[in-house]
């Protein structure tokens, strides 16, 4: 029986400008190709992100990108990291989740969160209540989606979202894993322990990212949910380059925030990921800010991947 991998990693393009790549509006589409084709040939899943009007203008929307990466790749897993519940009523997103699910012979990995980021919210004309509200609709909504996918018909009154005899046929089987996002540790996390098949978070500091873990455990306990159940996953940015000095020089100031990336030479960075792995953390959503040139992306494959495999 061959053995489980330390950790998986699949790739994670730019549906547009994230603040440390650049972004060729009228070559998007070529270098978007070129990248994830050669992406394919080594992850195990190809991801997008759910982002509106974040950064600078140019964005290509996160369901329409992931449709167009399942038809072009067929091979790989497919996944969002993460969708924002608040910008698709969650029994649309059911029903959406379910097609795809279909379409693609069960490759969906749905990545779910209670969104965030208060200026796209406003420039779509969403509304944007308090976390706390934006927590408990989120909430609301992977009930939503699980009622739809396992009853037919499907009911469900919530404070926020309410469903009457729907139907979602095809209904999903197997279901799409369900990935949620986020690391407040009073509510986000207490929502993964009752829901998640996996969780994910952003690269944190080491000491921050264990306090999520601990956290997340004691909500596992709380409701009486095995912890070992819930497959912990991490979106890392990596700097990455075989001189050492380069690869930091790369990263800079980041290296100093509440959100950093791993950053080094191939060993340093096989070194920072089995800290992860030690953790307990065995899945990474790659992404490399050389989008146009890929030495970074392949050089992670070619010198990091291998230890892990």
């Amino acid at each position: 029986m061959p053995h489980k991998p330390l950790m998986e990693f699949g790739y994670n393009p730019p549906s547009g400008e994230r603040g440390y790549e650049t972004i060729r509006s009228r070559e998007y589409l070529s270098d978007l190709h070129r990248a994830l084709d050669v992406a394919s040939q080594s992850f195990g899943s190809l991801w997008t992100s759910d982002h509106l009007n974040y950064t600078t203008e140019f964005r290509v929307e996160c369901w329409t990108l992931l449709t167009w990466m399942a038809a072009r790749y067929p091979g790989p897993m497919l996944g969002t990291v993460v969708m924002s519940n608040s910008f698709r009523s969650p029994s649309l997103m059911a029903k959406m989740a379910a097609s795809f699910q279909e379409l693609s012979y069960g490759r969906l990995i749905l990545g779910y969160g209670a969104g965030w980021y208060e200026p796209e919210y406003r420039s779509y004309g969403f509304d944007y209540p308090s976390a706390g509200i934006r927590i408990a609709q989120f909430d609301e909504g992977v009930r939503v989606m699980k009622a739809m996918w396992t009853d037919a018909p499907a009911n469900f009154d919530g404070k926020y979202y309410k469903i009457e005899n729907v139907h979602c046929e095809p209904r999903p089987d197997p279901h799409p894993i369900l990935m949620l996002g986020g690391g407040g540790e009073r509510k986000t996390l207490r929502v993964v322990a009752e829901h998640a098949d996996w969780w994910n978070d952003v690269m944190r500091p080491i000491d921050v990212l264990q306090r999520k873990l601990d956290a997340l455990r004691a909500h596992c306990d709380a409701i009486g949910r095995d912890y070992a159940d819930i497959r912990k996953t991490l979106a890392p940015r990596f700097y990455i380059h075989r001189d050492h000095a380069e690869a930091l020089e790369m990263a800079g100031d980041r290296m100093q925030s509440d959100q950093p990336p791993i950053a080094g030479d191939p060993s340093s960075v096989t070194d920072q990921l089995m800290q992860l792995v030690e953790m307990g953390f065995d899945f990474s959503v790659a992404t490399f800010p050389r989008f146009q040139e890929l030495d970074d992306m392949k050089l992670f494959v070619e010198e990091v991947m291998p230890h892990f495999s």
